[in-house]
């Protein structure tokens, strides 16, 4: 069961609901004690008063009266001492008798076949019950409060360790190598165990992201190396005026890959350490300028599927944006387009804080919408060898600057990306 409290707010509860069940169970059995003794005291005191009276006198000759608060009546008595209508039915021993708006306590006793009855008023017995059901209400109400107080401090004291902990571990801080270990602060007890726990698996956290720097610089340094180098022989084999046109065309497009390769390379990199000052290394470019270098890229291939290619300017405003991270938006989206496009339009349109790129292709299904900005996921129509990253990669950079990145759907079909950049980031 899940509740939706808090660990703090269960440990109140707790003891509110416990409270109330000792001290409920108490004043009910305080009631029922008190009431249990008073009734036999009562009987008694009661029966024995009765005893006296008839061992007073001779009932033929009766000249004595019971106390100021009590009644006596009798089977064939005189006057006051007839036995009333109302009494008569009752069975000896000791009953609560009401006649109008008063309560009495009743003694009957049965003697050679004569029936003597005595009564005494309860008012006093009632007021004294009275009282004690107010004393034991307000020390209900009372053990209650006291129960939700101490609870509260106790909560506290009890989660005080617990919240501690929960800041230190959400701290990034952590995370560094330098970061002091959690469990010296704690004692040896549960928390301190969970301490002990959270150290283990922060270790083993920053071992993974000491491998994944390493791994990342590794392949940054060995991948570049072998890219430069196919730069530098594309650039000298289109230097040479004895290529024809069709190797000439090769050698672009080999020149365009090694390109779009590095800054992929640069862009993962980046992304994987994720640090301010790797990201300020960037160069900064406007919107516009991006914009233009893409269409220019993108223009050939699109156009020779047979696609049109449209560009609206718009007023972007000049704000500098990194221009890795903004490159690999807009040519992710761009290339999304062309592959998933066999007819119609791809338009790329500018704004002010932003852009939107539209197509006219085989577009999204619905229930395959929310899904597409994780790894691994493509299309109804799986095309090429691709392996569904792209979106992911474009939700990631994304993430990590600040922008916001949103799909809906063109009619009667397509698909339509608009991405807000945030400019306070950059």
């Amino acid at each position: 069961m899940e509740f939706k409290q808090s660990l703090a707010q269960r440990i109140i509860i707790a003891f509110a609901l416990m409270s109330a069940l000792v001290a409920g169970t108490f004043a009910l059995g305080i009631v029922a004690t008190v009431h249990l003794v008073e009734e036999k005291l009562i009987s008694a005191g009661l029966g024995g008063d009765l005893q006296r009276l008839l061992l007073m006198d001779n009932i033929a000759d009766w000249n004595h009266r019971p106390e100021p608060d009590q009644l006596f009546y009798y089977s064939g008595g005189r006057g006051d001492f007839a036995l009333p209508k109302d009494l008569r039915h009752l069975d000896p021993g000791f009953h609560e008798v009401f006649r109008d708006q008063l309560s009495y306590h009743a003694m009957v006793e049965v003697v050679d076949g004569r029936r003597y009855v005595l009564l005494q008023d309860q008012s006093d017995f009632e007021e004294r019950e009275r009282v004690l059901f107010a004393v034991v209400v307000v020390g209900f109400v009372l053990a209650l409060a006291l129960a939700v107080f101490l609870g509260w401090i106790l909560a506290r004291r009890v989660m005080a360790p617990v919240v501690r902990l929960a800041r230190q571990v959400r701290h990034r801080d952590q995370l560094l190598g330098l970061a002091p270990p959690l469990a010296p602060d704690y004692a040896a007890d549960e928390v301190g165990e969970l301490a002990v726990a959270f150290d283990a698996t922060l270790g083993r956290l920053r071992d993974t992201l000491t491998r994944e720097r390493l791994f990342t610089s590794d392949v940054s340094h060995e991948l570049r190396t072998p890219l430069m180098v196919l730069a530098s022989s594309c650039e000298l084999l289109l230097e040479n005026p004895a290529l024809d046109p069709r190797s000439r065309s090769q050698v672009e497009r080999i020149s365009r890959a090694c390109e779009e390769m590095r800054e992929l390379v640069q862009t993962f990199l980046m992304l994987a350490r994720a640090q301010h000052e790797d990201a300020s290394m960037s160069p900064k470019v406007t919107l516009t300028t991006v914009a233009e270098g893409l269409i220019s890229l993108w223009r050939g291939p699109i156009e020779a599927k047979g696609l049109t290619l449209i560009y609206d300017p718009g007023h972007p405003l000049d704000t500098l944006y990194n221009a890795t991270f903004l490159h690999a938006v807009m040519g992710n989206l761009l290339r999304n387009a062309l592959h998933y496009t066999d007819t119609g339009f791809i338009r790329l349109s500018l704004e002010p804080t932003g852009f939107v790129v539209e197509d006219s292709g085989v577009g999204i299904p619905e229930e395959k919408r929310q899904a597409m900005f994780q790894p691994f996921v493509r299309g109804s129509e799986k095309r090429g060898e691709g392996l569904g990253l792209g979106l992911s990669l474009v939700q990631r950079i994304c993430d990590s600057q600040g922008w916001r990145v949103t799909l809906t759907t063109m009619e009667p079909n397509g698909c339509r990306f608009h991405v807000e950049l945030n400019p306070a980031d950059i």
